[in-house]
């Protein structure tokens, strides 16, 4: 609260106005100056609203108490005790409902768990439902006595009158509740149930271990997990330390209530602490979390909170997201684009959490404990990291990172690198380092070889080469966690054979084929190429030709007679039953007109088989289709809607098709439809975020939109054999991208763009440090290890003869065998 502010008085006031008032003040004591100075240019944070796109989100998606990349990551939640049907779906916090059932603080892929909550009156000890919040501790809310930012979330809960206000350090999350005088005050911890992605919960504990501390953990069974490492659980464990003595307590399960127990283990477990007020009072709760024991999460708790305050964290948080955040300054251009711009950016901060421990210790895959390397100060050199599938992350977070935030990018490259020491491969996606392979492919390999042509290279590079390598060719032995469960095919035929049994369930691949045939035949290829450039790079001659010959496996599925990329059965022949917008017959999350043009490690090759003119004539005709549709799934509030579409902005694979033109000789037309998809596709509600309801994972479209609104992009995710950044119209007047000089020398890059960017979205000219550029694109190298000013002169009609000059083919063009088309 302000300083100075009565309790008192607040609680005295009406209930609606009590939350209205509330809320004022603390926007006034918020850090952000006199509330009623002269309005300043908002900073970054201010820019960000978490609450667009939350109306049909995943998971980890509206968690704004959390810091970047934090552990940690409280957030309110209207339905996490749901679960999922399938382990992946929207759930958590929907923007529509309008009660909160909990605060949960393990929030991310596959991971869920620790429930908070604060009543006042009967004791309740179940959520209650949203069609009857009366039946549990769930209360209503009004969105205008809500606030959230990035580090920081307040709401009143209208049917207990309380304040709850949350904030995070990286790996404790805070809560406060400021109750109203009452003789039945609860605090709930509800820690044996499903929450979120969580899965079925096996075991659970929870006890008072002294007046003001309860610890505990929860040991879950993720859909992902139960699918590709059966006999494996993701544990959490925690620690929360209060700020008063409760006046008394008990334990709980389901409805039963058992006064004055201090422990409780098995399903459904959970404890209340209750108290007294004869006056309005502000309960704290710090409460440390580890993946690895009950001893790290207490000791997390002691290294991140001890004499910490509340409004000290809060402040600490804050400071956090701005400096993040910061690192890419941009002025000018439209309110609404920049509220877009540091969103997205929020959400590329926010996907991935710390898994590891403040002293290293990390949750090995084995599911004993391992200890990251120390510096000589006794802290860990490097963090691990949760993540979701890779799957597609090439063409956002990637690229996002590498330019921006390589520090990170270092890490969960490192982070990998010990799971390959550790179980013999590199893993697609983890969760507490247990397999939940996203999609059933494996884009590590890419994650990999990118971050070395990127210029990251502070770790063992051969050794990083051999996991690459034997990521992208050796089958046997694989484990299927670690997925491309279809890898065998591929690398003895160049194609992987559709199957069309029943496996339609996430990898729906085998070691004779995949139901995702021709899209993993397609991304094979890619990451084969990328890989290969990795082996390039280091001499290692016969490696990168086994690599590049399977690089072009993409042709062995291109159909001369339709022009499309197209399934082959088992006996090797075209599949008969086939139409380019089916989704999901020989493609993930996809159909032929999209995966069609996945060929980013060779677009010059792309192009020569279909012919320039009909590469051109296709591509040009998707777009004006595509944007009926809103360049997704229309209106429709489903993750999946737009995969019978042409193109589908809403899913990954379709994420570099608008950036083509680029390398057909039409620049326009990419300027043209990047403009239109960030206008169109992206909006500021909480309905209309990222498409209608469509799938965010994990920041991948939010990072998107960053990068296209400061007209940067690559193709080749860092694939190519020299990396490059090819160009389009940015959206603000001057961009500032703060470079790290522990792996770049250019200090900053600056875009600054002469005409005014939220009218004119077309190159007229450019220039990089006053020298003229004459192509659509430009070296990776010299943005990053120049810096300096990147100038772009813009129009409101294109300029036709700017730009024009096609790349070159590359190495793996000029290198196509006798046997590829």
């Amino acid at each position: 609260m302000p300083e100075g502010f009565s309790m008192k008085i607040l609680f005295n006031k009406s209930p609606k106005l009590c939350g209205r008032l509330v809320l004022a003040l603390l926007l006034a004591g918020s850090g952000s100056g006199p509330a009623f100075a002269a309005a300043a240019e908002k900073t970054p944070a201010e820019l960000a609203d978490p609450a667009i796109g939350t109306a049909h989100s995943r998971w980890f998606f509206f968690t704004p108490g959390a810091m970047p990349f934090g552990m940690a990551k409280p957030g309110p939640c209207t339905d996490a005790h749901l679960g999922t049907k399938e382990g992946w779906e929207a759930v958590g916090y929907d923007g529509r409902h309008a009660s909160i059932e909990s605060f949960v603080s393990f929030r991310e892929f596959q991971i869920g768990g620790i429930a908070v909550m604060a009543t006042t009156g009967k004791l309740q000890t179940v959520p209650g439902s949203l069609e009857d919040p009366d039946g549990g501790y769930r209360s209503r809310f009004d969105k205008p006595d809500e606030i959230a930012r990035p580090g920081y979330y307040a709401v009143r809960l209208k049917d207990y009158n309380i304040l709850a206000e949350l904030t995070a350090t990286e790996r404790v999350a805070y809560h406060r509740f400021t109750f109203p005088e009452t003789t039945a005050a609860h605090v709930i911890f509800d820690v044996g149930h499903e929450q979120g992605e969580s899965g079925p919960v096996s075991d659970a504990f929870v006890a008072r271990a002294g007046d003001r501390e309860v610890e505990g953990f929860v040991s879950t069974l993720p859909a992902y997990v139960r699918h590709y490492q059966p006999g494996a659980a993701v544990k959490l464990y925690f620690v929360a330390r209060l700020d008063k003595t409760p006046d008394h307590w008990g334990t709980f399960r389901g409805t039963n209530t058992f006064p004055q127990a201090s422990s409780i283990q098995g399903l459904g477990a959970g404890l209340n602490l209750d108290f007294e007020f004869s006056r309005p009072e502000s309960v704290v709760v710090k409460m440390g979390l580890s993946y690895t024991s009950i001893a790290n999460a207490r000791a997390n708790l002691d290294a991140e909170a001890s004499g910490v305050t509340f409004d000290q964290a809060r402040e600490k948080s804050r400071a956090a997201w701005e400096q993040m955040l910061g690192r890419i300054q941009v002025q000018g251009g439209k309110e609404t684009d920049r509220i877009k711009f540091y969103t997205g950016l929020y959400h590329a901060l926010l996907g991935r959490g710390i898994c590891s421990d403040v002293n290293g210790n990390y949750p090995k895959n084995d599911g004993s404990v391992g200890q990251i390397p120390l510096n000589q100060d006794g802290t860990p050199k490097y963090h691990h990291y949760n993540s979701d599938s890779v799957w597609g992350s090439f063409w956002n977070l990637n690229q996002l990172w590498a330019l921006a935030y390589p520090d990170f990018y270092s890490e969960f490259v490192r982070c990998h690198l010990d799971i390959y020491r550790d179980c013999g491969w590199l893993p697609d996606s983890i969760a507490a380092e247990k397999f939940v392979s996203g999609v059933g492919t494996d884009y590590a390999g890419v994650l990999v070889s990118s971050a070395y042509a990127w210029g990251i290279r502070d770790y063992d590079v051969p050794e990083a080469f051999a996991a690459v390598y034997k990521n992208e060719t050796r089958w046997q032995n694989r484990l299927i966690g670690v997925g491309k469960a279809d890898l065998k095919p591929f690398v003895e035929k160049g194609y992987v054979p559709l199957l069309t049994s029943n496996i339609m369930d996430y990898s729906g691949s085998t070691a004779e084929g995949s139901a995702y045939a021709a899209s993993h035949t397609m991304e094979y290829s890619f990451s084969s190429g990328a890989a290969a450039q990795f082996g390039r790079a280091l001499g290692r001659t016969n490696e990168y030709a086994v690599l590049l010959r399977q690089s072009y496996g993409w042709t062995n599925l291109f159909d001369l007679t339709t022009g499309f990329i197209r399934p082959k059965d088992m006996a090797g022949n075209f599949v008969t039953d086939f139409d380019p917008q089916k989704p999901w017959g020989g493609f993930q999350e996809g159909n032929a007109f999209q995966y069609t043009f996945y060929v980013p490690q060779d677009p010059a090759g792309l192009i020569a088989t279909m012919g320039l003119e009909s590469f051109r004539l296709r591509l040009g005709n998707i777009f004006p289709m595509a944007e009926k549709k809103q360049f997704g799934g229309g209106q429709e509030m489903d993750a999946f809607s737009g995969l019978q579409s042409v193109y589908n902005h809403g899913d990954q694979p379709s994420l570099h098709i608008s950036w083509l033109f680029n390398y057909c000789g039409q620049p326009w037309l990419t300027q043209h439809w990047v403009r239109r998809i960030c206008d169109v596709f992206y909006g500021t509600e909480p309905v209309h975020g990222y498409g209608y309801g469509q799938d965010e994972d994990q920041g991948q479209l939010g990072a998107w939109y960053v990068l296209a609104a400061l007209g940067l992009f690559d193709v080749q995710g860092g694939g190519g054999a020299v990396p490059t950044m090819q160009l389009a119209a940015p959206l603000f007047q001057r961009s500032i991208i703060q470079l790290d000089p522990r792996y770049y020398r250019g200090g900053s890059l600056t875009i600054e763009v002469s005409g005014d960017p939220a009218t004119k979205g077309y190159i007229q000219s450019a220039a990089f440090n006053g020298e003229p550029l004459e192509e659509c694109w430009i070296g990776w190298n010299r943005l990053v290890n120049q810096g300096g000013k990147l100038e772009m002169v813009l129009g409101e009609t294109p300029n036709k003869n700017w730009g024009t000059k096609i790349p070159p083919p590359g190495d793996s063009a000029t290198s196509r065998p006798k046997s590829a088309l």
